[in-house]
């Protein structure tokens, strides 16, 4: 474990912020802007990147963040796997109760999307960026109001999905080596490409509800806000003391797990069903071994 003040002679303090930052607030409105022009790239490509980068958030958590925790753990106690585990599973559960209030709240009203025979998660591109939630309330000739409701709530709802997920960019930094290209970094990094089409999620039915643009992507930012103080929690719990550094990197890993294997990974192959996104979700395991371990 390594709880230095500085990562590659800059304050970690001041990193973890900047990066965060950039991750939570600059990426959300990115995918705010591209979703006030309507613009996408096509399934394939949307599907392949989001395969690599969870296969690098599993490699991270798997070689990186767990062992560390169970380190950290050992060091309290006899069975301090099984305090990680417990963290672990309060990782999951948050994520997985924050998530099933974003889709109920995004997917309720759409008659395609509550068919039976239709997949629990989006299967194209337009139902990731909740383009089709417009073209749903255009087809019933629905109040504009209702878009814009839709859309506060998804922007509330993604405001709290988004402070454990600061909690793991936190406990990131907390196990830095002595280069920038580390954990807290990759971390930042990924979780701010997987928060473009959050900011598409958020933008589109509040434009379409009567917001202007640029409100519209201002608001989306501010929901990115709380990222940055679940990041400083994350990193102040791991570098307070030893069961606060096993407590964050556990919560922290199960959050990231779920939103791999119960969000990102699902949406991948429903977006392109072939065997590539699975190659590429191995690459980017094989990725994230370099990262860890160079």
């Amino acid at each position: 474990m390594v709880t230095n003040e500085e990562i590659g002679g800059v304050n970690s303090f001041l990193l973890l912020t900047i990066a965060t930052f950039i991750a939570g607030v600059v990426c959300v409105a990115i995918g705010a802007f591209i979703g006030a022009l309507f613009r996408s790239d096509s399934n394939r490509t949307v599907s392949l990147l989001l395969a690599f980068a969870s296969g690098v958030m599993v490699s991270i958590v798997c070689f990186n963040l767990l062992v560390e925790a169970v380190e950290s753990a050992n060091t309290i106690s006899s069975v301090g796997v099984i305090w990680v585990i417990a963290s672990v599973i309060a990782g999951i559960v948050v994520i997985y109760g924050l998530n099933l209030v974003i889709d109920r709240r995004t997917r309720h009203d759409e008659s395609h999307v509550t068919s039976d025979d239709h997949p629990e998660t989006h299967d194209a591109l337009d139902e990731l960026i909740h383009a089709d939630h417009l073209a749903e309330h255009r087809r019933n000739k629905d109040h504009r109001a209702a878009l814009y409701t839709a859309g506060m709530m998804i922007a509330f709802a993604i405001a709290l999905h988004n402070i454990p997920e600061g909690m793991t960019i936190g406990a990131g930094f907390v196990i830095e080596s002595d280069h920038l290209l580390s954990t807290g970094i990759v971390l930042a990094f990924l979780i701010g490409f997987q928060k473009i089409p959050e900011g598409m999620a958020i933008s589109v039915p509040l434009i379409s509800g009567g917001m202007s643009r640029t409100r519209a992507i201002l608001l989306t930012a501010l929901s990115g806000v709380p990222t940055i103080f679940g990041a400083w929690l994350g990193y102040w719990l791991g570098d307070t003391w030893a069961f606060g550094l096993m407590a964050s990197l556990g919560f922290a890993s199960g959050a990231m797990l779920y939103i791999v294997f119960g969000e990102i990974i699902p949406q991948s192959v429903l977006l392109y069903p072939s065997k590539l996104p699975a190659f590429f979700v191995m690459i980017g395991i094989l990725l994230g071994l370099l990262i860890t371990f160079i």
